[in-house]
């Protein structure tokens, strides 16, 4: 059965609460009222041990390593109504990706409950109660399927339970079937809606006792091709995002700025803006000392009776800033250099095996590049923006944020509060793409708003402010050589990878990348090459660096990728056939053995690095663009492979070069395979989406400093991809969905071998080699 559902699910069932202020607890209470409302606990067992007497804890892996943990325990995920309609909490926030779709699914699927009678309702931010709610890292179904089944199953198990007792028959006679639940014997039958409140009653079923179904007896998970739960009400504009936050009595914000991180405010004169029609005030913000973290960046808030009035408020503020000491100077060609010198040196290995120092300096030939990637921004469709309201020293926002938590926890500090007299409203995400995981804007909105004594108040970012005040991607040099025997074959594998961390936002001291920095696809390569050091030099940050879809993916696969290419060009041989060879035979390897201590957080026994999957998605990928037929003068094809996310993906892309119109993209195939599905229509569409951006950044994509200032702002002149320029087909290839294996990600894995698999065709049809993104004007006199 390919699909049981052709037409939506039920529209969700927040955006009512939303518009009429329904809290979180009352929501509770009523729905308490009516049906069966089950929570989720926090996991792990609790054992009667001493100190002493117990073994050490195993490592924490998956969801119970990230803050707040998995949460399994059924009591608050669910409610049924008295009319049957189930409503599934979602603790994720959704962005496009699908969860407030998935996350009925998975529910439905264990309950035996119709999907079409599955409602959903939006969490708010609280980790005591609802576990992990961070919306980053591929993780939301991976660390939740498995929890969301158990919830599902112990209702089911609590119905059956409640409808036995009412006809006094064995719970064992009493099976869920399709959202009734039926005595066999007697062919009885009742509906969900009327036991809930007699099963709400019963103690929680303990997870040992849970009957989960058999994969082979699922009807909705991997079956169905669900549109998003929102998806009608997106269409027809009635969808919640958080620039559609209407609240009685609210005001507009927008900020001014440091445009240098570690700037801060010197002198500034207001009195043209409090003259401009609609302006009320304006609000200092503090600036907060270096390194970053997710604080405001300060400055000058002016607050209007419209963003357009506030907007024209700030055009006419004169302000002057201190640029501070650390990042004033910084140059974006200049530290290109510093990169390229400091990724030319030894430099600390994480990963060392053999002796490649000498193998490459005793080679009798070798092959030597490196590859630039410069700043990217996240440029999400919606701009940030943050509604918050103080009311009795209690505060709430409306915020696309993917931390709801995180969100809560910085307000909270900012006000002076407690985190549970903060209340964090998630909307719908215009796009996330890592940014809105960062709450710097939700604080501004929140900080404003006690300066006007609680009153409420939207803080709007502009483009302008999103793409210059961004948590941009880190600039990256990668170094690369390789040595090669008689046959072309490597012997050797140098990587050096100088880039800013992540971990400089938290920490000014970080100068290197970390371990699970270094586990996107520069570790854990899993080449059988005899000798290979993979080396962190030096990189000190001058902005602020963030997480960003697929992270140092991007830039490891695309310098990895390239470079098999260049080998297997040098080598004489078919690319797709030579990086086959360097993958080797199907095996399963442990990322420990490659001193990947990371594997995206993931238990390595569970999530080995599977070179046989990696080997099929290459095989499914080039198949699908009929690799290796005969393609008319300035066509080429290239492919890419990345591990990312504990999911296997790779590109084969099509190109076209020609002297007159430039570079077209012919067509695009690209294979994933993420170990379990649960709902293929949204696979295929983050996919899609994955290779869309990706050729956006490697053509466009670059933010470039002086003096320490952004010197792009909009989309003029950092572009996205435009529909001519897009790809008249992408084919997407999905691997049989395997319960043997893990559950991968999806939102980031489709994005590491874009870049490489189209510059590698680029190569294939010109000759010319593309080793410094954005491609821009490379192809000029190449064609």
């Amino acid at each position: 059965m390919s699909s049981v559902l052709d037409t939506p699910l039920p529209s969700s069932s927040d955006s009512s609460a939303q518009d009429s202020g329904l809290s979180r607890r009352q929501w509770l209470k009523s729905a308490g009222a009516t049906g069966l409302v089950l929570a989720i606990g926090q996991s792990g067992e609790v054992f009667a041990q001493t100190a002493a007497a117990a073994p050490p804890p195993p490592p924490k892996y998956g969801g119970d390593r990230m803050p707040g943990g998995v949460v399994d325990n059924p009591l608050i995920f669910v409610s049924i109504a008295a009319d049957g309609v189930v409503s599934v909490i979602c603790h994720r926030s959704e962005m496009g990706q699908g969860v407030r779709t998935s996350f009925p699914i998975v529910v439905a699927e264990e309950l035996e409950a119709d999907l079409k009678r599955v409602k959903v309702v939006q969490a708010p931010g609280d980790e005591a109660r609802y576990g992990n709610q961070n919306t980053d890292g591929s993780r939301s179904l991976r660390h939740s399927t498995e929890p969301l089944r158990r919830v599902g199953a112990a209702a089911r198990a609590m119905l059956e339970a409640a409808a036995a007792a009412r006809w006094n028959v064995p719970a064992s006679e009493v099976h869920a079937r399709n959202h009734e639940l039926v005595h066999a014997p007697s062919g009885r039958k009742l509906g969900f809606g009327e036991v809930a409140v007699a099963a709400a009653a019963l103690p929680v079923p303990p997870r040992e006792s849970l009957k989960l179904k058999n994969t082979s007896d699922f009807r909705y998970i991997g079956k169905v091709n669900a549109p998003l739960i929102d998806g009608a009400d997106i269409v027809r504009g009635r969808a919640k995002f958080g620039i559609d936050t209407r609240l009685d009595g609210m005001v507009y914000a927008v900020v001014a700025r440091p445009p240098v991180v570690g700037g801060s405010l010197k002198t500034y004169d207001a009195s043209k803006t409090l003259r401009v029609p609609g302006v009320i005030r304006v609000v200092e913000i503090p600036t907060t000392a270096l390194p970053a973290n997710f604080h405001p960046l300060g400055g000058i808030a002016v607050v209007a009776k419209n963003t357009w009035s506030a907007i024209k408020g700030r055009e006419a503020l004169v302000v002057e800033w201190n640029a501070g000491t650390a990042n004033g100077s910084y140059d974006s060609e200049a530290y290109k250099a510093t990169l390229e010198a400091s990724a030319r040196k030894p430099a600390k290995p994480v990963r060392s095996e053999g002796d490649a120092a000498a193998a490459l300096k005793g080679a009798a030939r070798k092959v030597e590049a490196e590859y630039y990637l410069p700043h990217l921004a996240h440029a999400t469709m919606e701009p940030l923006v943050a509604t918050a309201r103080i009311v009795d020293g209690k505060c709430e926002v409306w915020a696309p944020v993917q931390a709801p938590q995180g969100t809560r926890d910085l307000v909270a500090a900012k006000l002076g509060l407690k985190s549970d007299q903060v209340t964090v409203h998630v909307t719908l995400l215009g796009g996330g793409f890592g940014r809105k995981s960062k709450p710097d804007f939700v604080a501004e909105a929140a900080l404003v708003s006690k300066a006007m004594d609680g009153k409420p108040v939207k803080l709007q970012w502009t483009r302008d402010d999103d793409i210059q005040h961004d948590y941009y991607h880190a600039v990256a040099l990668e170094h690369m050589e390789a040595a090669l025997d008689a046959n072309g074959k490597p012997t050797a594998w140098l990587h050096r990878s100088a880039a800013p961390s992540i971990a400089s936002t938290f920490n000014a001291a970080a100068k290197t990348l970390g371990a699970n920095e270094m586990g996107m696809t520069a570790i854990n390569v899993p080449f059988q090459i005899p000798n290979i050091s993979i080396e962190t030099p030096e990189a000190i940050a001058h902005t602020r660096i963030g997480w960003f879809r697929s992270v140092y993916n991007i830039p490891h696969a695309f310098a990895v990728q390239s470079f098999v290419a260049e080998l297997a060009s040098a080598a004489g041989r078919d690319p797709k056939d030579y990086l086959l060879e360097l993958i080797g035979p199907a095996r399963r390897i442990d990322p420990r053995t490659f001193s990947d201590q990371s594997n995206y957080g993931e238990d390595p026994t569970r999530y080995p690095i599977d070179t046989g999957r990696m080997r099929r998605v290459v095989e499914m990928a080039a198949a699908g663009a009929k690799w290796g037929r005969k393609l008319p003068k300035g066509r080429g094809l290239g492919i890419a492979v990345a591990y990312s996310f504990v999911t296997y993906s790779a590109t084969a892309i099509e190109v076209e070069v020609d002297p007159k119109d430039g570079l077209r993209i012919v067509g695009v195939d690209i294979a994933i395979d993420c170990g379990p599905q649960v709902n293929t229509e949204r696979i295929r569409s983050q996919v899609e989406g994955a290779v869309i951006m990706g050729l956006g950044l490697a053509k466009y994509g670059e933010i470039t400093f002086k003096n320490g200032i952004a010197q792009q702002s909009n989309f003029h002149d950092y572009a996205v991809l435009r529909q001519n320029e897009s790809p008249r087909e992408i084919r997407v290839h999905l691997a049989p969905s395997d319960y043997s294996v893990a559950q991968g990600g999806v939102g980031e894995p489709g994005l590491p071998a874009v870049a490489p698999a189209l510059c590698n065709a680029i190569f294939a049809a010109t000759g010319k080699r593309i080793r410094r993104l954005p491609i821009r004007d490379q192809l000029d006199s190449a064609a």
